[in-house]
């Protein structure tokens, strides 16, 4: 088997007094996928960037393979040093890596190129990332929570890309759906250490259940055997001496392996308060249209949410989704139709921007509001830090503050906050992100168990198949037009509802839809390359044919016998310029073959 391109042995990491990773390892050969997997906090983002030799770890070995190029793609990327996404996305080019590709991410992640880097939103900002680290087609590829923040187009575009790269793929991600996909192999971090499953994500939930509970039971017997040893250290202690010294030192060992073991971390504790019964009928809109100025937001929707239900709203970034729910929630009034309310409402908006969050808090006067020991939970007084525990917070966290707590930590304090309050109407705007699979397990249980009516808007496909009754989507083809399906996201595709990605018309020509998708797409709506790509395809030929000229030039002049004696900076002068014209001719060709590929898939 030929050697890894990347091998990491022995890790070892602590911050403070803690250690994070205790002999971590991990190794990535040629056109590998590997899913990073591991509770929040574990280390993982940590061991990727160490990977990607970001941080020099306290001991262990990183071996780089020379000559292996690497792009690592960061959970919060920093565009500061640039004044246009084009200009960052190029600056993760060297050497002999091609341009050609920019153009073609940014058209495919819908981001111009010639936008400034400064008022980015969080979205905008992941997919110049992915754009950065796309684009040389790196020998392995390193993407840490890369579908936070992107609309459920972007995402299922950036499946199909990888997909199809030759990159080994090194991947950290909560989302199941986009996890299982791509990946063939599963990285569990745990407890300091790495476990590797020779499987790809979908096989490691039910791997990990079985290791602990096997983990579980060696420590049963364990702890047996050193009841055991103690009760002959008390009444059985007599014979030869040496037998008895040979056994005390085994219960020292034994009892010291016990110390050392560092157990599973507990799971969260999700409740929520309920409030009072709400009516029947949660809300009813009849004929709702709404618009903002001459674009259409909403167009003559009748929807009815009744008690109990379970709506997921899902949609592309810029579809409306915030309007809607501000229409549903009474934020927006609508231009015509009739919005009802039913009676005896407490609605609860769970926000996952954070907006909600001071940075001068701690963890603890961000659970109380500013100060005092105790939370009111469900109309019972509980002290902080035992309601800090339900949600995996340390009793030592009482004082860090906000700005120090990591993403997945940041997520469940908003949950933790949200709900300690009293409702009957759950409104989740995206719940899942950064949160680990344990915890996105138990809101799971927690939205099936709630009483009350709950709304959901995610991007995360396995989230909405296991968590909603109907869906509400956007059409793919804007009008504000809005339609409700039975079941989760895999219903609504099984039900012939059009794929959102649909929407990107010549931008997804590479991304994956399935059949019932394609049948609902107006065949108009992918057969016509964007602008850029036309006139690109239209110049293209120009700047060749003009290349091809420079190059003859060039050749002929280097043909003179005589001109390396008579002028040598003349000379080497004409090889560099006509390196550099080769060089660009191939390019040209290489993005004009690009198109055309394009314009025959559209075809």
């Amino acid at each position: 088997m030929a050697p890894p391109l990347l091998h990491l042995k022995n890790i070892h990491l602590t911050f403070g007094s803690t250690p994070l990773l205790e002999g971590a390892e991990m190794a990535v050969h040629a056109g590998e996928r590997i899913c990073v997997v591991g509770r929040n906090g574990s280390g993982k983002s940590t061991f990727l960037k160490i990977a990607a030799g970001q941080i020099e770890p306290d001991d262990g070995e990183r071996f780089f393979q020379p000559g292996t190029t690497l792009r690592y793609l960061p959970q919060e990327p920093d565009l500061s040093a640039y004044d246009t996404i084009a200009e960052y996305v190029a600056g993760g080019l060297e050497g002999a890596d091609d341009y050609y590709r920019i153009p073609y991410l940014l058209d495919a992640l819908g981001l111009d190129g010639g936008n400034g880097t400064s008022h980015l939103s969080g979205g905008e900002t992941r997919r110049a990332a992915l754009a950065r680290a796309l684009a040389p087609e790196p020998d392995i590829l390193m993407l840490d929570e890369p579908t936070n923040h992107l609309d459920l187009p972007a995402i299922e575009w950036l499946e199909g890309e990888l997909g199809a790269t030759r990159s080994a793929l090194v991947l950290i991600s909560h989302d199941r759906r986009f996890a299982s996909t791509l990946s063939r192999k599963t990285l569990w971090v745990d407890r300091g250490q790495t476990r590797l499953l020779d499987k790809g994500f979908g096989a490691f939930e039910d791997w990990r259940d079985e290791f602990i509970e096997q983990e579980e039971l060696d420590q049963h017997k364990l702890d047996r055997q050193i009841a055991r040893e103690q009760h002959w250290i008390v009444h059985g202690v007599s014979g030869r001496r040496k037998r008895n010294v040979r056994r005390v030192k085994e219960l020292a060992d034994l009892r010291q392996t016990r110390k050392d073991h560092r157990s599973v971390q507990g799971t969260s504790n999700i409740t929520v308060s309920e409030g009072s019964r709400s009516g029947k009928s949660v809300v009813r809109m009849e004929n709702v249209t709404k618009s903002f100025g001459d674009r259409v937001i909403v167009n003559d929707l009748t929807l009815k949410i009744a008690r109990g239900d379970r709506l997921g709203i899902i949609g592309p970034n810029g579809s409306g989704k915030t309007t809607l729910l501000k229409l549903i929630m009474g934020g927006h009034e609508p231009d015509s139709g009739q919005i009802t309310r039913g009676v005896n409402l407490e609605p609860l908006v769970i926000d996952q921007r954070r907006e909600t969050l001071k940075d001068e808090w701690s963890l603890s006067e961000a659970l109380t509001d500013g100060g005092g020991n105790h939370v009111i939970v469900d109309g019972e007084s509980r002290h902080v830090i035992g309601y800090m525990k339900d949600f995996l917070f340390a009793p030592e966290q009482a004082r860090t503050s906000v700005t120090r707590l990591s993403g997945g930590e940041r997520a469940r304090l908003i949950l933790a906050r949200g709900l300690r309050l009293p409702s009957n109407l759950l409104v989740l705007d995206e719940p899942t992100n950064d949160l680990d699979l344990e915890t996105l397990d138990l809101l799971q249980e927690m939205v099936a168990d709630y009483k009350g009516t709950v709304i959901i808007v995610s991007h995360d496909r396995d989230f909405l198949d296991r968590t909603v009754t109907s869906v509400l989507a956007s059409d793919p083809n804007g009008g504000g037009n809005w339609t409700e399906y039975a079941g989760g996201y895999s219903d609504m595709l099984a039900q012939g509802g059009a794929n959102v990605s649909a929407r990107r018309d010549e931008k997804t020509s590479t991304a994956k839809t399935s059949a019932p998708a394609a049948k609902a797409a107006p065949k108009k709506a992918v057969k016509k390359l964007s602008y850029k790509f036309e006139h690109r395809a239209k110049e293209l030929p120009k700047e060749m044919k003009k290349l091809e000229a420079d190059i003859k030039a060039h050749q002929a002049k280097l043909d003179d016998g005589d001109l390396f004696a008579r002028d040598p900076d003349a000379f080497n002068s004409a090889i560099k310029a006509l390196e550099a014209a080769q060089k660009s001719l191939a390019a040209c060709e290489d993005e004009w073959l690009e198109i055309e590929m394009m314009r025959e898939d559209l075809n």
